[in-house]
């Protein structure tokens, strides 16, 4: 396993991020897919044996059970400050106004079990809060001590700087991450987000880095649980499936060229493009470790032309 900080925090965190919404209760009716407690255990502590150290949840996902399971399984098998937690606040009553902020942290806190989040992500950007109310909040609950640092996802370039001048006007914390959602075939943020956080040394841990399984395997879609009820990644993904299927039959091409798999292929982009973190939603164990096996695996400048080239404009997904 590689590591890396996360920009300008203090936070060591594993180059493979893994992605908690797999895990939680089915019966809060986000996703039919997810994982039971004993199931996400099993799932987390193989990564951390495989040395990952970093985990993203948030109190949304699967009515907060996803936020309880991660907890339940870390205090079982590893001690607290070995292991960076992230989890998320937005979509929530109040958004991200002064009153949601430490109200949802104190939950978060409660369902993981700590006294601490090391990463608190604001998950999209509030139309509906002045920006220097949310950023005084989020400087309030690091002050506090409950929150070590925080991040930011899905949004446009501009409101993401909007964010970093307040807080940086005011003497408050900024963001040491984004989240964005970018992959091979959807870039939309290489135009102003990605260069506005490479700018600030701002570290990129992009959700969704394998188009939810459209760039792991030869075909557009596979019969499991999860390719026939995600109403999401259907939405993301299937109105550009002709388009974007010849981008990834170059990634399964290429795959089979250097003896490896379209995981490795995608995540080694990835790290070429100047990702920290990507983060991947496993479902079982061996997933985690093809992934793992990415590290291994460099590509040419003429091997990342050949997977770049034949990308089209989309429209914009998440940031809106």
């Amino acid at each position: 396993m590689e590591y890396t900080k996360l920009g300008n925090s203090d936070l060591l965190v594993s180059r493979l991020c893994a992605g908690c919404m797999s895990f939680g209760d089915p019966a809060s009716k986000m996703h039919a897919w997810t994982l039971d407690p004993q199931e996400s255990e099993a799932i987390i502590k193989h990564a951390l044996d495989l040395g990952i150290n970093f985990f993203d949840t948030a109190n949304c996902y699967s009515a907060g059970t996803s936020e309880e399971y991660l907890g339940r399984a870390i205090k079982n098998n590893i001690a607290r400050d070995k292991v960076v937690l992230a989890t998320k606040v937005y979509f929530n009553d109040g958004k991200l106004s002064k009153e949601a902020v430490p109200r949802e942290v104190e939950g978060s806190l409660k369902r993981l079990g700590t006294d601490y989040i090391d990463l608190l992500i604001i998950h999209r950007f509030d139309y509906d809060t002045p920006i220097e109310e949310t950023m005084e909040a989020l400087h309030k609950v690091v002050q506090s001590g409950r929150v070590r640092a925080i991040g930011a996802s899905a949004m446009y370039g501009y409101q993401f700087m909007e964010m970093q001048y307040a807080a940086e006007k005011n003497g408050w914390t900024k963001f040491v991450s984004m989240q964005n959602h970018y992959n091979l075939i959807y870039r939309e943020d290489e135009r102003e987000l990605i260069p506005v956080c490479d700018k600030q040394n701002v570290a990129r841990t992009p959700y969704s880095p394998l188009a939810a399984g459209r760039l792991s395997r030869p075909t557009w879609s596979a019969d499991t649980l999860r390719s026939r009820t995600d109403v999401t990644a259907k939405g993301k993904y299937d109105k550009t499936q002709d388009s974007d299927m010849v981008i990834a039959k170059r990634v399964s091409e290429l795959a089979e060229k250097k003896g490896t798999t379209m995981t490795r292929i995608a995540l080694a982009w990835q790290f070429a493009k100047g990702v920290a973190a990507p983060i991947i939603g496993a479902t079982k164990a061996l997933y985690l470790d093809d992934a793992a096996g990415s590290f291994g695996v460099k590509l040419e400048q003429a091997e990342m032309d050949y997977l770049e080239e034949a990308y089209v404009p989309h429209n914009i997904v998440g940031a809106l």
